[in-house]
């Protein structure tokens, strides 16, 4: 899995067969290149990124949470937990049945500012906090309640289950910077360039433009969490202009690369 040349560490995951409460957190202090192994578990996961960003690869696609966004992870979805660099993170676990209005699709949510301070109190309770007619539990039912109407960030990279396909968006993901047109990967496939551009967007629901840049945008996000100049990571993933980085990047994030950043 990629580390950007770091030691790998794997992580250890947690050994718990059921949740002691309706909700459950866990708070760490990522290494750079850390990693757990494929796994899955019983209870919906909410990752949080206080600092540094977070990936979690599914076999459905990737997912990104810069600083003060999350992810969040549905029960018995086999998924990895990866960073590039160090990173702050609380999780958050919920039991499935507290949480039924929830689909079953991993994505990206933007925290708000009145859930990220329920998350900070939240994380201060014991793990047996009371419950019934409690503060506690008072603020549990809020801070679920608020967790429902998260909004949902197109931070996402679709994978497509067709082999061949796959291997080529592989080859993109480790080499970003690569400008092989679609023409080219038709014809290394056997195939039309027409052909080709339904299937990317059968498979992945985006076009073959379309997907490139979201991968070339969201692989700019270690680089950046790292200090790197923004001219340096727009050259690193693919972009001869650094203005037209920072638009699409706008477009994307909703900020520029030094206002995602500085918050």
């Amino acid at each position: 899995m990629p580390t950007n040349g770091q030691l790998s560490l794997e992580r250890t995951i947690p050994t718990l067969t059921a949740l002691p409460r309706p909700l459950y957190a866990r708070a760490e202090s990522l290494s750079a290149g850390s990693w757990t192994p494929p796994h899955r578990h019983d209870w919906v996961q909410f990752s949080y990124a206080i600092s540094g960003v977070l990936g979690v690869h599914t076999a459905e696609g990737s997912f990104f949470a810069p600083p003060q966004w999350g992810i969040w992870i549905p029960a018995d979805l086999e998924h990895q937990v990866v960073t590039s660099m160090r990173a702050e993170m609380r999780s958050l676990y919920v039991r499935r049945e507290d949480c039924e209005w929830a689909d079953g699709r991993c994505r990206v949510l933007e925290v708000t500012p009145l859930a990220r301070e329920l998350i900070k109190r939240f994380c201060l309770l014991p793990v047996d906090y009371p419950q019934g007619d409690s503060q506690e539990s008072r603020l549990v039912g809020v801070l679920l309640d608020q967790l429902a109407h998260l909004p949902e960030v197109g931070f996402s990279l679709p994978l497509p289950r067709h082999e061949r396909l796959l291997g080529l968006c592989n080859e993109l993901i480790e080499s970003p910077e690569r400008n092989v047109t679609l023409q080219e990967w038709a014809e290394r496939l056997g195939t039309s360039e027409k052909t080709l551009m339904r299937l990317f967007q059968r498979e992945t629901g985006l076009s073959f433009r379309g997907w490139r840049q979201r991968m070339r945008l969201l692989s700019s996000l270690s680089l950046l969490e790292e200090r790197d100049s923004v001219t340096n990571a727009a050259l690193s993933c693919g972009y001869d202009s650094t203005s037209a980085f920072i638009a699409a990047f706008k477009s994307l994030f909703g900020f520029t690369p030094g206002e995602l950043f500085k918050q």
